[in-house]
């Protein structure tokens, strides 16, 4: 037989499962085992997932016998079993598969011990999706696993924090601080483009230089709450991921001293994080509670009361747009917002993972009002951030993002 029918062969044998292995190696010609050591240890631990079928052992997860032929599809209880499941998944996959696995061991077969034991929840690779189900779960987390469970937020905030709070303070420095000029000396802050053009009539003609009569440099000293920007975030569960961003993203802001930040987030009721994004992000991801009905016309109407200076502050609208409450009243109050003012937008996502499931009808509405709504990946946030607090036109910026 060919090594291409043979690899065939082996990745239909993963697909299928231990049911299809008599006719699989038949059609093999009956040489051996289509799977090796190492390929049985994969596929066991695949199995105790993803494998329903009787012909899998059912219940508990073995060790495969020679030749690999043997494995059962089920974790059980057991928290030596479930340790060792975790770490050969974590040994066999790479890091985004593992994340899929574990997601899928809890939904699929309700391995909250995952979560629930220290041990075990100490060996999960921490991931935006697992903090999710942290959150889900919240309520139910013995004592003893929840420290366990802040260390595993934790870290998951802080590498969010490292990837995103360089790019968005650098962003909203050069938007906010080159507006004004200093006559303070700065090499970093020498404003190359308005010292020419101001000099241009001392351009000697002979020497082909521009000889600077002034010389301009940006003003680069921090000023207090220059701009109000109003974090209004959806807890449904679909936007599980965006919310975990935004979440993080509103505690990067707090830290600013340019910026009055807000942070709100809403079901049927509204909740303000404003005070905990400012000290604790994880106390503050913990204080979400994913899923539940959505008013979102309820929530804009509080944000309401912190804008002071329209033309300085920036509405952040997190959400699939699902209105259960009066959407009619929620998008007047959106346009009159708009209207005023604010620089105003809805991001349907804030993930790496694309734009859910939204209200189209709804988005159409918004954006005859100017008012854009689409998805925006962490990476291109800080530009967008930029633009809206240079002024730039916001569905021109959003355009800018699909491309």
């Amino acid at each position: 037989m060919k090594d291409i029918d043979a690899e065939k062969l082996r990745r239909w044998r993963f697909v299928l499962g231990e049911a299809a292995e008599e006719s699989l190696s038949s059609m093999a010609g009956g040489g051996g085992p289509l799977l090796t050591d190492e390929d049985s240890v994969m596929d066991a631990a695949l199995a105790a997932i993803y494998d329903d079928t009787e012909a899998a052992g059912g219940g508990t997860l073995a060790s495969p016998g020679a030749g690999g032929a043997s494995r059962s599809a089920g974790l059980g209880k057991s928290s030596p079993r479930l340790a060792k499941w975790l770490g050969d998944v974590r040994a066999l996959f790479p890091p985004d598969i593992v994340s899929v696995i574990q997601a899928d061991a809890i939904e699929r077969k309700g391995l909250q011990q995952l979560l629930f034991e220290p041990e075990l929840l100490s060996q999960v690779k921490p991931d935006i999706q697992m903090v999710a189900t942290l959150m889900s779960l919240r309520g139910q987390i013995p004592e003893k696993a929840k420290e366990t469970a802040r260390r595993l937020v934790h870290s998951v905030v802080e590498e969010i924090v490292k990837r995103m709070e360089q790019e968005l303070r650098r962003a909203v420095t050069g938007a906010l601080n080159r507006r004004q000029h200093s006559p303070l000396p700065s090499a970093s802050g020498l404003d190359w483009k308005t010292t020419i053009r101001r000099n241009l009539r001392n351009y000697d003609r002979e020497r082909g230089i521009v000889i600077p009569e002034k010389i301009y440099f940006f003003d680069r000293a921090r000023r207090s709450k220059e701009w109000t920007v109003i974090l209004d975030i959806d807890q449904s569960g679909s936007m599980a991921g965006s919310v975990i961003y935004a979440s993080i993203v509103g505690s990067i802001f707090a830290s600013m001293p340019s910026l009055d930040t807000r942070v709100v987030v809403f079901d049927t009721e509204v909740v303000d994080l404003s005070e905990q994004c400012a000290h604790d992000p994880v106390d503050m991801l913990f204080g979400i509670q994913l899923g539940g009905g959505t008013d979102i016309n309820k929530s804009i109407s509080y944000c309401e009361t912190f804008i002071r200076e329209p033309k300085k502050t920036l509405f952040i609208l997190v959400s699939d747009l699902y209105e259960g409450g009066n959407q009619a009243e929620m998008i007047r109050r959106l346009g009159e917002m708009h209207q005023a003012g604010v620089k105003t937008m809805c991001l349907l996502a804030l993930s790496d993972e694309g734009v859910p499931s939204y209200d189209e009808r709804v988005a159409t509405k918004l954006a005859k009002f100017g008012i854009p709504s689409f998805g925006c990946s962490p990476n291109r946030l800080p530009e967008l951030i930029e633009g809206a607090l240079k002024g730039m036109d916001l569905q021109v910026l959003a355009d800018g993002l699909k491309s």
